[in-house]
């Protein structure tokens, strides 16, 4: 069976606390957007993974669709299986690319083998795998709160809107990102501040990584630059990582972007 794992942009991220546990307490709203991974699992005589499209880093046995697999066999019977990934969510942009494909490997596994799995059981299992991997399971907007693993629904649809994502030639580590950040407590949430009428969004909603970040990586910057230059209600970076979205009104001219950058149109 095949099914396509989705990415997310954070609209807002605040690094609220850090934890006993050496995690950091945040707030962000979770959106998804439209650039696909292609995730297909096939019954087989061994477990294997294959992969195409961009190169994945990190060894086979430490891919998070491998220790899924491992994760609900220990409480399921399953059969050996060959599992493909292409990837083509770009890897270190702040997408969830990899917490994606753990999501929705869970769910393919749920359906390919009549698991029966709710979806808060497997909500339980991605979040053994990564803060932000049980999003993943519903894909639908959320306030995400804790160590980004706790939600609650937001009423925030932007369909009306033209989404446009650039990726800079550039990678941005977890590590680095969390370096640079001091954690603050919020005035107001992000869970009422996206409430706010979008154009008002600019003044009120941040990114807690972008000054560090923008800082080390001014190529960063200057895109989220150009989005507003072009036109763009709100653009922010996404996440810890390089790509900067930006919401507009219509579609914007972006083509002056496209020789330096991976452009991604109406996601």
């Amino acid at each position: 069976m095949i099914n396509f794992p989705i990415a997310k942009i954070n609209i807002g991220l605040n690094i609220t606390a850090r934890r006993p546990d050496g995690y950091h307490n945040l707030e962000t709203v979770f959106y998804p957007v439209k650039i696909n991974d292609v995730l297909e699992v096939i019954q087989s005589d061994e477990l294997s993974f294959q992969a195409s499209g961009l190169g994945i880093p990190g060894r086979v046995e430490d891919n998070l669709c491998i220790k899924a697999y491992h994760l609900i066999k220990h409480d399921h019977h399953l059969p050996p299986i060959s599992i493909h990934l292409h990837k083509h969510i770009p890897i270190g942009a702040g997408l969830g690319g990899g917490s994606a494909d753990a999501g929705y490997f869970i769910k393919l596994i749920n359906q390919t083998f009549n698991l029966g799995l709710s979806a808060d059981a497997m909500m339980d299992y991605a979040r053994l795998l990564g803060a932000d991997c049980a999003f993943f399971i519903q894909s639908t907007p959320v306030f995400a709160f804790g160590k980004g693993d706790q939600f609650e629904p937001v009423t925030l649809n932007l369909s009306n809107y033209y989404i446009a994502l650039v990726m800079p030639p550039t990678h941005v580590s977890t590590a680095e990102a969390y370096r640079g950040v001091k954690p603050t407590p919020v005035k107001q949430s992000l869970k009422q501040l996206v409430e706010l009428p979008l154009a008002e969004w600019r003044n009120h909603i941040k990114n807690d990584f972008e000054e560090s970040i923008f800082t080390n990586h001014p190529e960063i910057r200057g895109v989220k630059a150009a989005l507003y230059q072009s036109g763009a209600l709100y653009a922010s970076m996404s996440g810890s990582g390089a790509s900067v979205f930006g919401i507009f009104e219509k579609k914007p001219d972006l083509d002056f972007l496209k020789e330096d950058n991976q452009v991604f149109e109406g996601v």
